[in-house]
């Protein structure tokens, strides 16, 4: 139903100048998701500047059964922040504050609007390290970070998101404050509350704040390009690389040939770094916050062995820093340039990392048979089984006619993650993409869980509501 007058008068009067968004010129950035696939019609933002603001927003939404729609940086891929004309979006932006760093604990406590890359600045300024890194770290933030459990390109060494955090604050849906920002490392006092919002996308309460955990700065960094015939080399490639350098392996990402090729066609300054085409790429990344140069050594002879044992067919090692990050450039601006090729059905999933090469040939059959011509755009993070296999419109079909075909292609592929023992959401959300997958693959005793949980916290349904179940 329309919210009142009265009621969004109140917000006003208590958030001020600043705190609330109406003009439709502005409104049009809260409707639009980054990729448009969904478009919502919000005409009313809660910009509150603390956890304290939030909670009299939520109250009074609550009490006057309005829903809200949790929203950080609006860089999510299922339409989870999308809010429509009866519902109110309460933007984290405001609430950017790096309140503290603690390098001797290793902890870091921010607002949930700070943006990512921000985080990072702040914790390498300390001499440390916040290893969460994203393609959309210069856009996304931490609130929305955690609410979807972010992986991104250092899980293998650090784990996702609800790995790197120690403490939350929450705002329920009752407005209520849950100030859960500790800094310890132990504490086993009772549930452990964070986590069921880590991973929530807003369905059980808002997080304001958070404890991040801080690691050693790498002080050594070694970057590699490696060409290999086909993925079924990949995961040898990767089983290899665990036993040779152990815990000094942080980055391990593949790419297929289109990926390559996408990227190298639609993005200024980037090169294929080879002569000639390979069908499989990984980016390696060792590092180490030890002194020294130890890590060159240690890439060149895993090299030489994967060499000897025909493993890899090229590499190339990179003699600078700006060249490593030359090499990042290429896997991080995939997705971009993905879009240059028209229409995109993006599949977000994960299997056991040694059945990649099995979903990614039975994949490719699947795509082929049913949209002839389709280009799946596969590349990922090979070290916790993550893959981003997108599949972009054949060069001869429409754009619209191509995005119809969404569940033709997409459920038997999910139907081949699940009988791998897969996730198809590994790590952007359910949102209102993937409700139904949801419950399709989840046990009845799973989802009956999920709903008890989600009506004790938030027993009228107002808490971004239409996402996750």
């Amino acid at each position: 139903m329309p919210y009142r007058h009265e009621t969004l008068q109140k917000i006003r009067d208590h958030l001020g100048e600043g705190g609330f968004v109406e003009d439709p010129t502005q409104l049009e950035a809260y409707n639009t998701e980054w990729r448009g696939h969904y478009k919502g019609t919000a005409t009313f933002v809660a910009r509150p500047a603390n956890a304290e603001e939030c909670a009299f927003v939520i109250k009074t939404c609550t009490e006057n059964d309005i829903a809200v729609v949790p929203m950080s940086g609006n860089t999510g891929l299922v339409g989870g922040a999308t809010a429509d004309a009866s519902e109110v979006i309460i933007s984290t932006e405001r609430m950017n504050t790096i309140h503290a760093i603690d390098p001797v604990n290793g902890t870091m406590t921010v607002g949930a609007g700070c943006i990512l890359a921000e985080v990072q600045r702040a914790a390498d300024e300390a001499g440390k390290l916040f290893p969460l890194s994203l393609a959309a770290e210069g856009s996304c933030r931490i609130g929305g970070n955690l609410s979807t459990n972010a992986g991104g390109t250092n899980v293998l060494r650090y784990g996702n998101a609800r790995d790197l955090v120690l403490g939350l604050q929450v705002v329920l849906p009752n407005g209520e404050i849950m100030d859960g920002l500790k800094g310890l490392r132990k504490d086993n006092t009772g549930y452990e509350l964070k986590h069921l919002f880590m991973g929530a996308e807003g369905t059980l309460g808002i997080i304001t704040a958070a404890v991040l955990k801080l690691f050693p700065k790498p002080r050594q960094r070694q970057t590699a390009l490696i060409a290999l015939t086909d993925v079924d080399q990949v995961i040898a490639l990767f089983a290899r690389a665990s036993d040779a350098v152990g815990d000094a392996l942080s980055g391990f990402e593949y790419m297929n040939r289109t990926s390559l090729w996408v990227t190298c066609e639609h993005t200024d300054g980037v090169r294929d770094p080879f002569d000639t085409p390979h069908d499989a790429y990984v980016l390696m990344e060792l590092t180490s916050p030890r002194p020294g140069n130890d890590l060159r050594d240690a890439m060149e002879q895993f090299l030489e062995a994967a060499f000897e044992a025909e493993e890899v067919v090229d590499a190339v090692i990179a003699e600078s820093g700006k060249q490593m990050d030359d090499l990042w450039h290429i896997r991080e601006t995939i997705p971009d340039a993905q879009a240059f090729e028209g229409g995109s059905i993006k599949n977000d999933i994960s299997v056991p990392v040694s059945k990649v090469p099995e979903f990614v040939k039975r994949g490719d059959v699947i795509v082929e048979t049913t949209i002839p011509g389709t280009r799946p755009m596969t590349f990922g993070h090979i070290g916790d089984g993550n893959l981003h296999y997108n599949l972009t419109q054949p060069k001869d079909m429409d754009r619209e006619e191509f995005m119809a075909k969404w569940h033709d292609v997409t459920d038997p592929l999910n139907d081949l993650v699940h009988e791998l023992g897969g996730s198809f959401s590994a790590e952007h959300g359910v949102g209102k993409l993937k409700r139904e997958e949801l419950v399709r693959f989840s046990s009845p005793v799973e989802i009956e869980l999920m709903r008890k949980i989600k009506a004790t916290f938030d027993p009228k349904g107002l808490m971004n509501p239409g996402k996750v179940l």
